[in-house]
This record gives structure tokens, sequence and C-alpha cells, in this order.
């Protein structure tokens, strides 16, 4: 029994994969199962499929009263040379196509995904203490990645925070802070002292 699994995506989830790139075979009726088995099985006798390499996977959509398979390419290792050719000659059996065709030509084309900025890297030394520096500088790495909008919500925090901890984790919160190694020399001493102490 086959351990590769058939999940079900919609069109919508299909117009969102901008950067991914895969396979898709249209009409694919009967046993999705057979159909996964049977891919594997035939890529890697025509020496497609590489190293032992498999679609652990597949994605099922419905379209234009078609049901469809998504061979998705990550994780796979493949003669793209071989795939295209092989693709083309089965092309009247199995409508294969490529994703980054399939998206715009049949489905309207893919859906922008709005981008995360990426957060500041900042470095905090040992000497700091003042959360009104940390703050400067948080702001002024904030303002040369375009994320203007954000340091005034980060003040307004900081302030209501009312400890220098409490701020420290909100600034962590817009950018990206190498907080230092915690010493223990100073607990070290201190016993060392006590110790000394009893001693005498």
């Amino acid at each position: 029994m086959s351990d590769n699994i058939i999940r079900e995506i919609t069109t919508d989830e299909l117009r969102k994969m901008d950067k991914q790139e895969g396979l898709v075979l249209q009409g694919c009726g009967g046993d999705l199962q057979e159909w996964l088995d049977g891919i594997n099985s035939m890529l890697t006798e025509d020496g497609i499929l590489l190293n032992g390499s498999h679609f652990e996977s597949a994605s099922v959509f419905q379209h234009d009263d078609l049901t469809n398979l998504l061979f998705s390419f990550e994780g796979v290792k493949l003669d793209m040379g071989k795939l295209a050719m092989w693709r083309l000659q089965t092309h009247g059996r199995f409508g294969g196509t490529w994703l980054s065709d399939y998206v715009p030509n049949r489905l309207g084309g893919f859906i922008e995904q709005p981008q995360v900025p990426q957060k500041p890297k900042m470095e905090l030394l040992d000497q700091d203490g003042n959360i009104f520096a940390i703050l400067g500088r948080a702001s002024m790495l904030l303002k040369e990645a375009g994320m203007r909008n954000q340091i005034d919500e980060m003040f307004r925090r900081c302030e209501a925070s009312g400890s220098y901890g409490k701020a420290l984790g909100i600034i962590g919160e817009y950018v990206d802070m190498d907080l230092p190694e915690p010493s223990i020399e100073p607990q070290k001493s201190q016993k060392k002292k006590a110790r000394s102490a009893y001693e005498r």
C-alpha cells in the first residue's frame, strides 16, 4: 500500500503559488492514488525522476468540470529536459502543462501576495542601558528600511510599558536585536565573596 498523499486544494490556492513550479495533469479520472503511483513509476522508468526521488504527494483540484492533479517540483530531483519532452509526447493523453502556464492561461493569473517587510537587524551592546538611545537607533533602522509608519507606534508602546525590560521586548518586535549573552561572572564573584567572609 502506498504512503503517498493526495491533498485537495482550491483554484484560489493555486493562484497563490507564484513562487512554485510543478506539473499539472488534466482530466485525471478514477483512483487518484493510482495516478500518483503510476506517474512515479512511469517517470522513474523513463529516467526523469533521479536518484530514487519520487513525488511523495500530489494536489487535486477541480476546474472546468475536470479533476486535475498538481505534482510540485519542490524537493524532487528531475531531469527537466526529459520531463519537458515527456510532457509534449503525452499531452494528448494527460493534458500536461506547467503550473506557471496553467494559472495565467486558465485561471486568470497569479494573485500577488502582500510582502511582509523584513525586520532590520540591530546589535545590542553590553553597555546599552539607555532605552531612549536604543529607541533612537531602532527608529533610524526602521526609517532606512522604509518602515516609518511603525516608529510612532513603537514609541507609544514603549512609553506605556513602564519598564526597561518590557520596552526592550517591544523594540524587539520591530527590529531583530542581537541580545548579549547574560554574564554569570558577577554571581560567581558574589559567591566567592560570601565564602571568604565566612572563612574569616
